[in-house]
This record gives structure tokens, C-alpha cells and sequence, in this order.
């Protein structure tokens, strides 16, 4: 299962988003605007950035819109 780590009002999170939908790739979306989510990304990542991949069946976790979408390319 993929999680993807946003914030409704970034554009870049927007922009995994679209790809995801349009490839219709099944994913959960985590908005950090609430507080604990927001905790989960920093534990988890390191840091309060978004958008942020977590690929729980491969062990994958990255930053970056660009780096995101090439990954999900690779596996869809």
C-alpha cells in the first residue's frame, strides 16, 4: 500500500496526486494539517516536508514531487 504524506494547499502534493489518480493507482492520502498525522511524517521521514512516499511493501520512503512521480512510472 502506498500513504502519501500531504498538505491540501501544496501544489506539488497536488501534482502526485493528479498522477496517481490518472494512473489510477490505489493509495492513502495523509493530510498533515492535522497535528498527529503531522507527527507520523516527522517521525517517520525526518522532517515536516510534503509531498513524502511511503511504499510500505517495497520499503521505499522519498521527498520530492519529481522523484515521487518517476518512482511510481517504475511501478505501474
Amino acid at each position: 500500500m502506498l500513504e502519501l504524506f500531504v498538505l491540501e494547499s501544496c501544489p506539488y502534493c497536488r501534482k502526485v496526486m493528479d498522477f496517481l489518480d490518472k494512473e489510477n493507482i490505489e493509495y492513502h492520502k495523509i493530510d498533515i494539517s492535522d497535528k498527529e498525522s503531522e507527527n507520523s511524517l516527522i517521525q517517520i521521514g525526518g522532517k515536516r516536508q510534503v509531498p513524502f512516499l511511503v511504499d510500505v511493501e517495497r520499503n521505499i520512503q522519498m521527498y520530492e514531487s519529481k522523484d515521487i512521480i518517476e518512482y511510481l512510472k517504475t511501478i505501474c
